[in-house]
Protein backbone atom coordinates (compact mmCIF):
# COMPACT_ATOMS: atom_id res chain seq x y z
CA UNK A 1 0.00 0.00 0.00
CA UNK A 2 0.91 3.36 -0.92
CA UNK A 3 1.44 6.55 1.98
CA UNK A 4 -0.85 8.63 0.27
CA UNK A 5 -2.87 10.99 2.62
CA UNK A 6 -6.42 10.81 2.03
CA UNK A 7 -7.59 14.14 4.35
CA UNK A 8 -4.93 15.97 6.27
CA UNK A 9 -5.71 17.55 10.06
CA UNK A 10 -5.09 21.38 9.35
CA UNK A 11 -5.66 23.63 12.69
CA UNK A 12 -8.32 25.39 11.60
CA UNK A 13 -10.25 22.15 12.50
CA UNK A 14 -9.48 22.62 16.42
CA UNK A 15 -12.03 23.17 18.48
CA UNK A 16 -9.76 24.64 21.07
CA UNK A 17 -10.16 21.51 23.34
CA UNK A 18 -7.10 19.47 23.41
CA UNK A 19 -8.44 16.37 23.99
CA UNK A 20 -11.09 16.07 21.52
CA UNK A 21 -9.22 17.81 19.06
CA UNK A 22 -6.80 14.71 19.42
CA UNK A 23 -9.84 12.55 18.80
CA UNK A 24 -10.55 14.35 15.90
CA UNK A 25 -6.88 13.64 15.01
CA UNK A 26 -7.50 9.79 15.13
CA UNK A 27 -10.80 10.03 13.27
CA UNK A 28 -8.57 11.73 10.04
CA UNK A 29 -6.39 8.42 10.92
CA UNK A 30 -9.05 6.16 10.81
CA UNK A 31 -10.81 7.88 7.50
CA UNK A 32 -6.49 7.45 5.86
CA UNK A 33 -6.75 3.92 7.10
CA UNK A 34 -9.78 2.87 5.51
CA UNK A 35 -8.47 4.89 2.33
CA UNK A 36 -5.18 3.02 1.91
CA UNK A 37 -7.57 -0.39 2.54
CA UNK A 38 -9.11 0.10 -0.68
CA UNK A 39 -5.90 1.13 -2.64
CA UNK A 40 -5.04 -2.11 -2.53
CA UNK A 41 -6.32 -5.34 -4.83
CA UNK A 42 -9.68 -6.39 -4.15
CA UNK A 43 -9.37 -9.58 -2.00
CA UNK A 44 -6.92 -7.46 0.30
CA UNK A 45 -8.62 -4.31 0.25
CA UNK A 46 -11.93 -5.91 1.14
CA UNK A 47 -10.20 -8.47 4.06
CA UNK A 48 -8.17 -5.00 5.48
CA UNK A 49 -11.26 -2.76 5.42
CA UNK A 50 -13.27 -5.23 7.29
CA UNK A 51 -11.00 -4.71 9.73
CA UNK A 52 -10.37 -1.16 10.28
CA UNK A 53 -14.10 -0.19 9.50
CA UNK A 54 -14.78 -1.85 13.25
CA UNK A 55 -12.00 0.19 14.84
CA UNK A 56 -13.65 3.09 13.26
CA UNK A 57 -17.56 2.45 14.17
CA UNK A 58 -15.84 1.41 17.61
CA UNK A 59 -13.76 4.91 17.61
CA UNK A 60 -16.18 7.39 16.27
CA UNK A 61 -18.63 6.27 19.45
CA UNK A 62 -16.59 6.86 21.79
CA UNK A 63 -15.23 9.89 20.15
CA UNK A 64 -19.38 10.97 19.82
CA UNK A 65 -19.58 9.83 23.80
CA UNK A 66 -16.69 12.09 24.97
CA UNK A 67 -17.43 15.26 22.82
CA UNK A 68 -21.31 14.79 24.27
CA UNK A 69 -20.28 14.68 28.00
CA UNK A 70 -18.24 17.66 27.49
CA UNK A 71 -20.87 19.40 25.79
CA UNK A 72 -23.57 18.46 28.85
CA UNK A 73 -20.59 19.43 31.47
CA UNK A 74 -20.21 23.26 29.72
CA UNK A 75 -23.90 23.15 29.42
CA UNK A 76 -24.01 23.87 25.11
CA UNK A 77 -27.23 24.93 24.01
CA UNK A 78 -26.88 22.87 21.10
CA UNK A 79 -26.36 19.84 22.83
CA UNK A 80 -30.09 18.32 21.60
CA UNK A 81 -29.18 18.98 17.79
CA UNK A 82 -25.86 17.92 17.70
CA UNK A 83 -26.57 14.23 19.33
CA UNK A 84 -28.79 14.46 16.82
CA UNK A 85 -26.57 14.82 14.27
CA UNK A 86 -24.22 11.74 15.26
CA UNK A 87 -27.64 9.44 15.95
CA UNK A 88 -27.74 9.78 12.60
CA UNK A 89 -24.45 9.26 11.41
CA UNK A 90 -23.73 6.55 13.46
CA UNK A 91 -27.00 4.98 11.95
CA UNK A 92 -25.91 6.01 8.21
CA UNK A 93 -22.34 4.09 9.12
CA UNK A 94 -24.06 0.84 10.53
CA UNK A 95 -26.28 1.05 7.56
CA UNK A 96 -23.23 0.94 5.88
CA UNK A 97 -21.38 -1.84 7.73
CA UNK A 98 -24.38 -4.04 7.56
CA UNK A 99 -23.86 -3.86 3.93
CA UNK A 100 -20.71 -4.44 3.36
CA UNK A 101 -20.49 -7.76 5.76
CA UNK A 102 -23.43 -8.78 4.22
CA UNK A 103 -22.37 -8.78 0.97
CA UNK A 104 -24.89 -6.11 -0.50
CA UNK A 105 -23.96 -3.28 -2.79
CA UNK A 106 -20.82 -1.77 -0.84
CA UNK A 107 -18.29 0.83 -2.52
CA UNK A 108 -15.72 1.33 -0.24
CA UNK A 109 -14.25 4.39 -2.38
CA UNK A 110 -17.64 6.18 -1.91
CA UNK A 111 -17.77 5.36 2.06
CA UNK A 112 -14.84 6.64 2.61
CA UNK A 113 -15.23 9.90 0.69
CA UNK A 114 -18.63 9.98 2.46
CA UNK A 115 -16.91 9.25 5.80
CA UNK A 116 -13.67 11.96 5.08
CA UNK A 117 -16.74 14.03 3.86
CA UNK A 118 -18.98 14.52 7.04
CA UNK A 119 -16.37 14.58 9.20
CA UNK A 120 -15.07 17.35 7.78
CA UNK A 121 -18.46 18.89 7.32
CA UNK A 122 -19.67 18.30 11.02
CA UNK A 123 -16.27 19.54 12.55
CA UNK A 124 -16.30 22.76 10.32
CA UNK A 125 -20.15 23.54 10.76
CA UNK A 126 -21.25 21.66 13.78
CA UNK A 127 -17.96 21.13 15.95
CA UNK A 128 -17.02 25.32 15.55
CA UNK A 129 -20.37 26.18 17.19
CA UNK A 130 -19.59 24.29 20.66
CA UNK A 131 -15.89 25.34 20.29
CA UNK A 132 -16.83 28.85 19.74
CA UNK A 133 -19.21 28.05 22.94
CA UNK A 134 -15.79 27.05 24.83
CA UNK A 135 -14.04 30.08 23.65
CA UNK A 136 -16.67 32.35 24.94
CA UNK A 137 -16.74 30.77 28.07
CA UNK A 138 -12.83 31.31 27.98
CA UNK A 139 -13.24 34.86 27.51
CA UNK A 140 -15.43 35.60 30.48
CA UNK A 141 -13.73 32.71 33.07
CA UNK A 142 -15.90 30.61 33.49
CA UNK A 143 -15.06 27.43 31.59
CA UNK A 144 -13.00 26.02 34.57
CA UNK A 145 -16.49 26.19 36.68
CA UNK A 146 -17.65 23.53 34.01
CA UNK A 147 -14.97 21.02 34.05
Amino acid sequence: MGTDVFVVWEDRYSVGMPSLDDQHKELFALTNKLYEACRGGEEVAREHFKEVIRGTVEYVQFHFTSEERLMERINFPGLAEHKQEHLAFVKQVLEEVKNFESGKSFVPNTFVRFLRDWVLTHIAMTDIKYADYIKTLKRQGTLQHFL
